[in-house]
């Protein structure tokens, strides 16, 4: 029984068709040079408009803040222009789609810097048990652990600060509903939010509230910007980690948990923003999310809640029906299975994952994906 998945739900100036949301999920499909979004990625969100709300991959706001080969891009006139054709597609489709701002910070390595630069952060400090995705020649590339960082300067703060504001102007621009701010997964927001990354001693480190600044800051100026009804934040509260292998993104796990993030939700219920998207650990073996914090989310936060991470459609029922989230995502099945909400709507079987394709390449495993068939009787 899926039906509390398929009823409406408010999210900012929205109201969504149904609970189900594709989440952000990095392609790598991005036409070079200049990593411009194409006709094929907007056929890809095209084919998945059906759900009721739409997250694109991570989209880089400057140069500075790439950490994967390929990924597209929000900073440059040919980007939006690009986006354009994404946006016009999910529309007539009757989707919604935010663009999720990215900047990685030390994730990444001076083969994508301006210049083979050092990445840059809130201290220098190198990511550990995690790879990024550099171009070795024309489609092709490898992983490779990230580059030596360099710390940040205050007045190099604030300038990106305004360069967040920049890019969700840019994503309007472009024909986007509204953005998402990427503090997961160990960017850079969460670089500074994490006590594990930010060892700075000015007004940028140290206490929680002077973690938080960086994301307030940028909260604050996109939504001045494009308006706080037009703005989403996705955080990754890891509250133990039972995977130690390399993986192509990381989460921090802070010595508590429950009281960083709580800190982070309450800012942005301050702010307005539309709503807090939670990216839950994906792993095989990965623990599951504490009743306490999904409790405490709901009594601090008015906005949507959004929860995604190897959800099933009984677990996500249980979720909405308690009234602990708002919307799920659903990423792997969603690549393989374009109409996934009318799969989960009528318990139809699902296509397989073809791993292979997830990152880089061509239509395969992309857009090739087959909608369901319904057996005939020459089947049986």
């Amino acid at each position: 029984m899926t039906s509390a998945l398929f009823t409406p739900a408010k999210l900012g100036r929205h109201t969504l068709a149904n609970r189900i949301f594709l989440p952000p999920l990095t392609r790598c499909r991005s036409s070079q040079p200049g990593d411009i979004p194409n006709a094929l990625m907007a056929t890809y969100y095209r084919q998945r408009a059906s759900a009721g709300f739409m997250v694109t991959e991570g989209t880089v706001i400057e140069p500075r803040g790439r950490g994967y080969a390929w990924t597209p891009g929000i900073y440059t006139p040919e980007q939006v222009s690009g986006w354009r054709k994404t946006t016009d597609a999910v529309h007539a489709a009757g989707g919604v789609i935010f663009c999720q701002l990215w900047h990685v910070g030390r994730v990444s390595h001076p083969a994508l810097q301006p210049n083979g630069e050092a990445p840059v952060a809130p201290s220098a400090l190198q990511a550990k048990s995690v790879k990024v995705f550099i171009p070795t020649g024309e489609g092709t590339g490898e992983l490779v652990q990230p580059g030596l960082p360099r710390a940040l300067s205050v007045e190099e703060i604030k300038e990106i600060v305004q360069l967040y504001a920049t890019a969700a102007r840019n994503a309007i621009d472009a024909g986007f509903d509204g953005v998402e701010i990427h503090s997961a997964n160990g960017y850079l927001p969460n670089q500074f939010l994490s006590m594990h990354t930010n060892q700075r001693q000015d007004e940028y480190g140290g206490s929680l509230s002077n973690r938080l600044r960086f994301l307030k800051e940028i909260v604050e100026a996109v939504a001045e910007a494009i308006g706080a009804e037009r703005v989403g934040v996705r955080f990754a509260p890891l509250f133990t980690s039972t995977d130690d292998t390399d993986r192509t993104y990381l989460g921090l796990v802070e010595d508590n948990p429950h009281e960083t993030y709580l800190a982070a939700v309450s800012m942005l219920e301050n702010a307005g923003v539309a709503y807090v998207s939670i990216a839950e650990a994906d792993w095989d073996d990965a623990p599951e999310m504490p009743e306490s914090f999904r409790q405490a989310m709901r009594s601090a936060f008015s906005g949507a809640i959004l929860y995604a991470g190897k959800y099933t459609a009984e677990k996500a029922r249980r979720i909405v029906d308690a009234g602990l989230g708002d919307l799920i995502g659903f990423g792997r099945p969603f690549i393989a299975n374009p109409d996934l909400p009318a799969r989960l709507a009528h318990d139809w079987p699902l296509n397989p994952l073809d791993a292979a394709t997830m990152y880089g390449g061509t239509d395969k495993g992309y857009t090739d994906y087959p909608l369901y068939q319904a057996p005939t009787a020459d089947d049986a």
